[in-house]
C-alpha cells in the first residue's frame, strides 16, 4: 500500500531556515541528489521528480546556528522507493566521505546524517507492510544495528546521481516541550493515530495504518524552549490532506481544542503547543 497518497493524510514538505543558501544547495544536490525546481532570491525549492517540492531552503539574514536544547526538528525523513536505492546511497556516501549513522527499525532500514546547518535527515526504505508486526493497534519498532552486508548485496551497478523520481517525504520527527500536550494536539486536533510508544519520552503517529508520519519526543528536555526566529532550523512543515472536506474537518477540530489557526489564500496555518508551525494543504 502507498501511505503517501490519497486517501492518506501525510507530511509532504519541510521548509528549512539555513545560513548560506549556496552551501546548502551544494549539499542537497551533490550529497542527497535533489534537483532545484526553482530558485528566487534567497529561497530554493528542491524536488525529486521535477514537479513537487519536498524541501524548501530559505537563507535567513543574520542567521545563527541551531541551538540546543530547543523544540523543532529532530529529523525529516526521505523515503526511497526501493531497498536497492538505499544500498546505492550507502555506497555514494562512502565514496563522498560523508559520515552517517544507521539503524534497522524492523519496519524500515535507515541512514542518518545532518546538513551543513545541523538539520537532521533520515534516508530510508520501508519493508513491505505485510512484514510489520501489529499488536493491539501498536506497530513494533526498534533500534537495531543495520546489516550492511545484506543491504549492500542489493546495490546495483549504477552510481548514485540523483533521487529516484518516486521519492517522497516519508515522515518528520520533532522535539517537543511536553509529550502529553503534543499528543493531544496531533491526535485530537490534526487527527493522527498513536501507533507506537517509547516509554514516556517518545511516540509515533500516523494516518491509514502507516508505521509513522510524525514522531514526537522530549529528548531535548521537558519544557525545552522554541527555536528562535534567527536560528537555522525548521521554519514549518506541510501536511497534505486527501480532500477539502478532510481538511475542513481538521480545521474544526483545531478550533475545538482552541489551537492557533489562520488562513492565507488557500492554505491554513496552525501551530503546535511547542511553537512549531504547520501548513494544512490540499493537493
Amino acid at each position: 500500500m502507498n501511505f503517501h497518497q490519497e486517501p492518506i493524510t501525510f507530511v509532504a514538505h519541510v521548509h528549512l531556515k539555513v545560513g548560506q543558501l549556496e552551501r546548502s544547495l551544494s549539499f542537497y544536490k551533490e550529497i542527497l541528489g535533489f534537483q532545484v525546481l526553482r530558485q528566487t532570491g534567497q529561497t530554493a525549492h528542491l524536488s525529486a521528480d521535477g514537479q513537487k517540492t519536498l524541501v524548501t531552503l530559505e537563507q535567513i539574514e543574520g542567521a545563527v546556528p541551531k541551538t540546543y536544547p530547543t523544540t523543532g526538528l529532530y529529523h525529516f525523513a526521505i523515503l526511497l522507493p526501493t531497498r536497492a536505492d538505499l544500498a546505492n546511497v550507502v555506497n555514494h556516501l562512502l565514496q563522498k566521505g560523508v559520515r552517517f549513522g544507521s539503524s534497522d527499525h524492523l519496519v524500515s532500514e535507515a541512514l542518518y546524517l545532518s546538513d551543513p546547518d545541523g538539520n537532521g535527515i533520515e534516508i530510508y526504505s520501508d519493508r513491505n507492510d505485510t512484514e510489520w508486526n501489529w499488536q493491539d493497534g501498536q506497530v513494533e519498532m526498534t533500534v537495531d544495528p543495520l546489516d550492511f552486508s545484506d543491504l549492500l548485496a542489493e546495490a546495483g551497478d549504477k552510481q548514485w546521481t540523483k533521487l529516484p523520481s518516486q521519492t517522497v517525504m516519508g515522515h518528520i520527527h520533532l522535539h517537543v516541550a511536553h509529550l502529553g500536550e503534543a499528543e493531544h494536539f496531533y491526535r485530537e486536533g490534526l487527527g493522527f493515530d498513536v501507533v507506537c510508544r517509547f516509554g514516556d519520552q517518545a511516540l509515533f503517529m500516523s494516518s491509514g495504518g502507516y508505521h509513522h508520519h510524525i514522531g514526537l519526543n522530549t529528548w531535548a528536555g521537558v519544557g525545552a524552549p522554541p527555536l528562535k526566529e534567527k536560528n537555522a532550523g525548521l521554519k514549518k512543515f506541510s501536511i497534505q490532506f486527501p480532500s477539502e472536506a478532510a481538511r475542513n474537518k481538521v480545521v474544526e477540530q483545531l478550533q475545538k481544542i482552541e489551537a492557533f489557526i489562520s488562513k492565507e489564500g488557500q492554505v491554513y496555518l496552525t501551530k503546535d503547543p511547542s511553537g512549531i508551525f504547520i501548513e494544512l494543504r490540499v493537493k
